[in-house]
């Protein structure tokens, strides 16, 4: 049961990871803007990140089961437009729906974790699904880079969305049988109000920072980005308001309250927003500044995927062992390894080789794991079980909003910066990201102790 979870979550968090590397592909066929090419990327990321809670509250009330099975057939349906999309437009529109019934399969994963398993079973379980939220990114680049290569029966990028139909139909049928029907024993209902709140704001603020660069910042997306500060104050508002009437509302603030909850959050967030900008820019950077195809692009990753393979598969002994500490010592690693990386991509440029980068690659991969395994096992910890659906989608909208917002606002920088210098672009981006990853090596310290249990 946990491993068919997992394979249907898997795929949909690929989905996000796997177009990076098929972007100039995309971009020659379709004919699309850089901005265009970034919101196929951040169009699915919105669309996912907006309904997740509301995916995760359907389950609870109408069952995780039945809700899993129907998103996945959605999330299929979407793939399969996706992959005959004739224009950059209808692209983008398939992709916000894949993201949409993405956001409503997986929170039945870890939900129906967390209403199934219990102590360390649960913990290996979370830890687990961790371990493919990063697996899948990785693989997605290297898959991508595979499929758009081997430009199969001569259509080049379109294979990376098709490849989801079959795969997802075998899921389907082996889900159906041995997935178990859980829901809430006390379902809450769906706050409409603050669900198209957020939805509202994340679209107020992503869309100017997607689109701002390419249009030379007309005043429009100024207007834009305030008018998400005050949904985002609005949104605040209205489901504080509900709490207080009694209600469950999308974003609980008695819930963000919980210790692992406030703490793990505001890291996952940080994290995914270095994570997400750094898979973009790093397949520009090897495709479009160091004129490799696409196969290279995707094996140029393959270090990071390798050692973040084999560190998922020991973090959760090393960080029940070593508690926190694990996690800052995994951050010390993959800021060695991103720093690395940015020396050898500055002082080697354009004369820089996949193997000059594999071991600053391996290295990010390896500290990589331990982090972001430990993450996801700390936020869920104090979240009681009938609000499991909940807090599932509380920790993957955030982690979704951080890697569309990575995109947008550290990927629109390396575009600029890029058409000048594409190597200082690349290092103006992973500066940032190191110094993220720095303060979550010091952050660690602040989680709580049942990590070490």
């Amino acid at each position: 049961m946990v491993f068919i979870l997992l394979a249907g979550a898997f795929l949909p968090i690929m989905d996000f990871f796997i177009t990076n590397v098929a972007l100039p592909s995309i971009d020659n066929s379709l004919h699309a803007s850089a901005s265009e090419l970034e919101l196929v990327i951040a169009g699915y990321g919105v669309a996912y990140a907006a309904l997740l809670v509301l995916g995760g509250r359907l389950g609870d009330r109408y069952g995780r089961r039945r809700v899993f099975l129907g998103a996945l057939i959605g999330f299929v349906a979407a793939s399969a437009v996706c992959g005959i999309a004739p224009t950059v437009g209808v692209l983008i529109a398939a992709r916000i729906v894949q993201g949409a019934t993405a956001a409503l399969l997986i929170p039945q994963v870890l939900a129906t974790f967390h209403h199934t398993l219990e102590h360390e079973r649960k913990a290996r379980a979370l830890a687990l699904y961790g371990a493919t939220s990063g697996i899948a990114a990785v693989v997605g680049q290297l898959v991508g880079g595979l499929l758009v290569s081997a430009n199969i029966a001569g259509t080049s990028w379109r294979p990376i969305f098709l490849v989801n139909v079959p795969i997802g139909l075998i899921v389907l049928v082996v889900a159906t049988r041995i997935v178990p029907d859980t829901r809430s024993e006390h379902p809450v209902g769906v706050d409409l109000p603050g669900t198209v709140l957020f939805a509202a704001t994340l679209t107020a603020l992503l869309v100017p920072l997607t689109e701002g660069h390419s249009l030379g910042w007309p005043w429009w997306t100024w207007a834009m980005i305030a008018l998400a500060v005050v949904l985002g104050a609005i949104t605040f508002v209205v489901e504080r308001r509900a709490e207080q009437r009694g209600e469950i509302p999308l974003l609980p603030p008695s819930l963000l309250r919980l210790p692992s909850m406030s703490r793990g959050l505001v890291m996952v967030f940080a994290f995914s927003i270095g994570f997400g900008a750094f898979m973009f820019v790093f397949a520009l950077t090897v495709q479009d500044g160091l004129h490799e195809d696409a196969l290279h692009g995707g094996l140029a990753i393959l270090p990071m995927a390798v050692l973040f393979l084999l560190g998922s598969l020991f973090a959760p002994r090393l960080i029940g062992r070593f508690g926190r500490a694990a996690l800052s010592i995994g951050a010390v690693i993959q800021l060695t390894g991103l720093a690395s990386l940015v020396a050898v991509v500055v002082h080697g440029w354009p004369n820089v080789s996949l193997w000059d980068m594999a071991v600053p690659l391996a290295l990010s991969g390896a500290g990589q794991s331990m982090l972001f395994t430990g993450l996801f096992r700390s936020v869920l910890a104090d979240v009681p079980t009938h609000l499991g659906g909940v807090g599932s989608g509380v920790l993957i909208t955030l982690q979704q909003s951080g890697l569309a917002l990575g995109v947008a606002t550290l990927g629109t920088l390396y575009i600029a910066r890029a058409e000048h210098n594409t190597a200082h672009a690349f290092a103006t981006v992973e500066a940032v990201q190191i110094a993220i990853i720095a303060l979550l090596a010091v952050g660690a310290a602040a989680l709580p102790r049942f990590v070490s249990r």
